[in-house]
């Protein structure tokens, strides 16, 4: 069981990397702006499903982003096949990854917190 783990971690970083490339290169929908940088990949033991976990930055629409992507998800599927040579390529799930914003939302918080701790 260890060995099928490390696959799959291979695989998951594999396709993180391509999938970066793709999305930053070759997508041309003009629904999908800002820069999309993706952040993790998991796929499911059987190869059938990856979730791809993406943060969206400086983008007009958050949700019409991520509506793009999904909608390109069979052209972003068959480049992805083109550069990993796996017996099967895995049907791709977006999903919004928030984190970093949430982490720059509490470095913001206690940016604020701390000048007022140092006046005490």
């Amino acid at each position: 069981m260890p060995t099928n783990s490390n696959r799959l971690n291979r695989i998951d970083e594999e396709y993180k990397k391509e999938l970066s490339q793709i999305i930053d290169r070759e997508l041309k929908d003009p629904n999908i702006t800002g820069l999309i940088s993706v952040t993790k990949v998991k796929v499911t033991n059987d190869l059938k499903y990856a979730k791809i976990y993406v943060s969206i930055l400086n983008s007009k629409n958050t949700k019409e982003t991520l509506a793009g992507l999904k909608k390109s998800s069979g052209y972003i599927r068959t480049q992805l096949a083109k550069r990993v040579n796996l017996r099967n390529t895995p049907e791709l799930i977006f999903e919004l990854d928030d984190s970093l914003e949430y982490g720059a939302r509490i470095d913001t918080i206690l940016k604020e917190i701390m000048p007022k701790k140092e006046e005490k």
